[in-house]
């Protein structure tokens, strides 16, 4: 029932072992990615298949710093944060982030700290639980959460620390395009890089690279849409299909203005695959104009506030 309701993730409480992935990943049938919540000290031995077999993880510190003592669960959330960032699997970082703001209106400086490290370590989001969910300052705890990202973000270090962690690209087509597109908007300044994708793995990619400009994300499926708006430094858009390449670069300029991203005058990375809609084909790389031509694309962004670029 839950699954025909068009949720998008399922998230599975106290994985133990790649078969816990497997046994739900059977039943699901990709109706849905699997979240896997990190809460087992078992679930650490293996995080590596795990990882593989799950679409994203959450590093959930609650129950797992009840099951590990509390001095291994810094080294645990590290452990699992650079295992997802070299696999480009989202992770996420949740659990008593501002605990404090429960009852009060500011957090301690210590969960400040907290907060800010998980950025640093390249999580893709950190997330509120009873803060936002049962305590007295919910607006102010997302603010502050939010502030926080964005210093982290502004902080030449923070953007030292992402390329020092950089995992190397596999030798493959579209590794090697996503790789450069990081460079290249780098080299050129761009506006943002802007991808085409029907299944969403283009625009992992393009997020593990952690480029320095932010990801417009665009694909014809509401449903990839929203399951990428929690990736870092991601951007949704649904839009309607385009039919070739030159089509989607007079696409990516028109959204990438409208969305805010960019201005006339301004550059776009654009990459995508062709032909469309067959997975794992990104094999294309184009430097575009904004000329602020109007084109007749119907279009819907999907939002969601995280971390990178606070998109």
């Amino acid at each position: 029932p839950i699954l025909g309701q068009g949720v998008e993730v399922i998230a599975l409480s106290f994985v133990q072992n790649p078969g816990d992935i497997q046994t739900a990943s059977n039943a699901i049938k990709s109706r849905a990615k699997i979240l896997a919540k990190i809460e087992k000290p078992l679930a650490l031995e293996q995080i590596d298949e795990i990882a593989e077999l799950s679409d994203m993880l959450m590093v959930a510190r609650g129950d797992l710093g009840v099951e590990l003592a509390m001095e291994q669960v810094p080294i645990a959330q590290r452990k699992i944060v650079q295992t997802c960032r070299r696999l480009g699997k989202p992770v996420i970082v949740a659990t008593q982030m501002l605990q404090s703001m429960v009852e009060t209106p500011v957090p301690t400086r210590a969960e400040a700290s907290d907060v800010a490290t998980a950025v640093y370590q390249g999580a893709d989001a950190v997330m509120l639980s009873a803060e936002s969910a049962v305590g007295r300052h919910p607006q102010s705890a997302v603010a502050i959460m939010d502030r926080i990202i964005t210093h982290v973000e502004q902080d030449p270090y923070y953007r030292k620390m992402q390329e020092a962690s950089l995992p190397e690209p596999e030798p493959t087509t579209s590794d090697a395009i996503t790789a450069a597109a990081r460079q290249v908007a780098h080299t050129i300044q761009a506006a943002a890089i802007v991808t085409f994708t029907s299944t969403g793995r283009t625009t992992l990619r393009a997020a593990r690279e952690r480029p320095d400009a932010p990801i417009l994300a665009i694909t014809p499926e509401l449903t990839i849409a929203r399951r990428l708006a929690i990736v870092w430094g991601v951007h949704s858009v649904k839009s309607e299909e385009v039919k070739g390449f030159s089509e989607a670069v007079a696409n990516a300029c028109h959204i990438a203005e409208q969305e805010g991203f960019a201005k006339i005058n301004d550059r776009i990375v654009v990459t995508a695959g062709v032909p469309f809609r067959v997975s794992g084909s990104t094999n294309i790389l184009r430097i575009a104009n904004i000329n602020g031509v109007s084109y007749n694309f119907t279009f819907k962004s999907v939002n969601c506030k995280q971390s990178g670029f606070n998109t």
